[in-house]
């Protein structure tokens, strides 16, 4: 799997505090009870590991507290003595010599070597450079200006151009969190109270397209002229293999590329959305189970679940226009494909623009991001529920992720001394924060690998640090990884990708967190972590030389997919997570026919439901040269 090519942040698993605490300006006057960030642990160092979809980066370790952060000074008051090294301190010569951050000498070891590129470092599909998470971007006050990312940048899950953000305001994620004296300081705030309706749907609202001899769009029953679609692909499929069930082409798409995002599987449909249309398959045989929607312009954003009843929302463009916004709303009925309410997303005020959104749904609860505000939907009925603005000391929501919670994550006092990243839990009814999460001026979350429970990709540029960083139900710090790996989820680009949660190989449940080592030579391994300790729990390699991937927990085991490699189609595999024997037991085989088909989708979404493994791409390069490929389902 090419990954964008990059200079990752050095260094490692850096715990997240900047400096000495301080009070400082704009840390709440209340603090949230509780132990905080700077608590000694009695576990070993943390260790490096590798930024998600980067190359392989000289590692380094921070030199943490030898003891116990103090007791927090009052506010604008000096600390009475000299203040005790937090995470990040300065580093003395050599990697090894100081103690780590839990006052026990750190082990000589690969920390703070450089290391080579590895097969995430190779120039892919993207295209672009270093991955970085939702900070401050240096350039770019207004659309179009210096340094805005342009439009058709590629990658997986809902990928859209964050043009248009000033640099105040376009931290979406969280950064390392900052504690005073081992006290949090937290921040609330509450939501509006307007109650716009949905309207009903306008003109432009999308179509239901028949398939027609002038069509562009391959029909996706076997009819078209999609070349390897036709094929009888269980030619020669060997004993043991699964059976391709259906194999899909993409619709035609520009020069420049389009956006291919989401998948969603239910009892009676596989749903894909590519370019301005919107695909559903019969899960067995892949013939059409409801007539394409084509929408007026190109989808430029989906909500990654689908609800309880097989719900979600699509936006699409206002235009085609290079000033065209995201902002046009469509539910739609993944079993049956009939359209529900439509909307329009407002502009927010100064900078805070529908250029780009992110779309997530949390029970009931539809929010979408702006670049510096949010706004929530009943996603039944399409009413609006609240509007997530301004707060604090300058905080602007920026950044939205959801799932079983809602995370918000703002940009506080951009410009100024006190320059920090805040996350919150969400309630998603009324909008109102549950707790709040300060974080230390420099640092900032690459990703939310888990939303419950809450488990954060942190970077720290300057200091070319990463660390991941797991919290307690009430925004409190629970543990922090301790590992010598790299690791690599599969997360896109970070700048183009709006879609915060959307890390594919990042899986987590109660008390353990599942990734994928960098493979380098050989087989890749999955690592599981205690998340009450950050220590690791077990490993298993791979079954075979080509990499896996967590997909999902299913009771008391792991699912995971072994990529396709040269000389074999790939698999899915199921790993016990509790007792003491962790091998793979295989699920599904793919066949070996059909193996270059599957290795060739390489920004991909793949899941595994009732026994059939689905992939499909989420990015068309808009070559004319040959079909590209859309979606492939297996089962026995």
């Amino acid at each position: 799997m090419s990954q964008p090519p990059s200079q990752p942040p050095q260094g490692g698993f850096g715990a997240p505090q900047d400096q000495p605490p301080t009070g400082g300006a704009g840390a709440s006057p209340d603090p949230r009870s509780g132990g905080g960030f700077g608590a000694p642990q009695s576990t070993p160092p943390p260790p490096q590991g590798t930024p998600p979809n980067t190359p392989p980066a000289p590692q380094g370790t921070p030199a943490p507290p030898a003891q116990p952060p103090q007791a927090p000074a009052p506010q604008n008051t000096p600390p009475a003595g000299p203040p005790q090294p937090g995470y990040g301190y300065p580093q003395q010569p050599g990697p090894y010599a100081q103690s780590g951050p839990y006052g026990q000498p750190q082990q000589p070891g690969p920390y703070g070597q450089p290391q080579q590129p590895g097969p995430y470092g190779q120039p892919g599909p993207y295209g672009y450079g270093q991955q970085q998470g939702y900070g401050y971007p240096p350039q770019a006050p207004y659309p179009g200006g210096p340094g805005t990312p342009q439009p058709g940048g590629p990658g997986g899950g809902s990928k859209n151009p964050l043009k248009g953000k000033p640099a105040l305001v376009v931290a979406a994620a969280v950064a390392g969190l900052l504690v005073v004296g081992g006290t949090v300081w937290a921040v609330t705030s509450g939501g509006g109270d307007k109650k716009p309706v949905a309207k009903e749907s306008p003109s432009h609202s999308p179509s239901v397209s028949a398939p027609a001899s002038d069509d562009p769009v391959n029909p996706g029953d076997g009819s078209g002229d999609g070349g390897e679609e036709n094929d009888d692909l269980n030619a020669g499929r060997k004993a043991g293999e699964a059976k391709v069930l259906w194999y899909k082409s993409a619709p035609d798409a520009p020069g420049s590329g389009a956006e291919a995002p989401g998948m969603w599987i239910t009892g009676k449909a596989a749903v894909k959305a590519a370019y301005k249309q919107l695909f559903a398959f019969d899960v067995g045989d892949g013939k059409p189970a409801w007539p394409a929607l084509t929408f007026p312009q190109k989808i430029c954003a989906v909500t990654p679940q689908k609800t309880a009843d097989d719900k979600v929302v699509v936006a699409y463009m206002s235009g085609s226009a290079s000033s065209a916004k995201c902002n046009q709303l469509q539910q739609v009925d993944l079993n049956t494909g009939a359209k529900g309410w439509t909307a329009q997303v407002a502009e927010g005020d100064l900078f805070d623009s529908t250029i780009s959104i992110d779309l997530s749904i949390t029970g009931k609860t539809l929010t979408v991001g702006r670049s510096m505000s949010g706004t929530a939907y009943d996603v039944g009925s399409g009413r609006k529920l609240w509007d997530k603005k301004k707060y604090g000391a300058s905080c602007y929501p920026a950044g939205f992720a959801g799932g079983s919670k809602l995370l918000a994550v703002s940009a506080c006092g951009a410009g100024s001394s006190t320059e920090h990243d805040e996350v919150q839990e969400l309630d998603p009814a009324t909008g109102k924060a549950r707790w709040t999460t300060k974080i230390p001026k420099g640092w900032r979350v690459g990703r939310a690998y888990s939303v419950d429970p809450v488990v954060l990709y942190l970077t720290n540029d300057a200091k070319k640090k990463f660390n991941i960083t797991v919290l307690k139900d009430n925004g409190d710090l629970r543990s922090q990884l301790k590992s010598d790996d790299g690791f690599a989820p599969e997360c896109g680009f970070a700048i183009l990708d709006r879609d915060l949660a959307g890390c594919f190989g990042a899986v987590a449940d109660a008390d353990t967190l599942y990734l994928p080592t960098e493979a380098k030579t050989g087989p890749n391994e999955i690592v599981a972590f205690n998340l009450a300790t950050g220590k690791e729990k077990w490993r298993v390699k791979s079954p075979t030389d080509a990499t896996m991937m967590p997909m999902k927990t299913d009771g008391g085991a792991l699912v995971a997919y072994v990529e396709a490699s040269y000389d074999g189609g790939g698999r899915v595999v199921s790993i016990p997570t509790g007792g003491s024997g962790h091998t793979p037991t295989k699920l599904l085989q793919n066949p070996q026919g059909t193996a270059a088909i599957e290795a060739g989708f390489y920004s991909k979404a793949v899941d595994f439901v009732d026994g059939r493994f689905y992939i499909s791409t989420t990015r068309l390069t808009g070559n004319d040269e040959a079909k590209e490929k859309l979606m492939l389902a297996y089962g026995k």
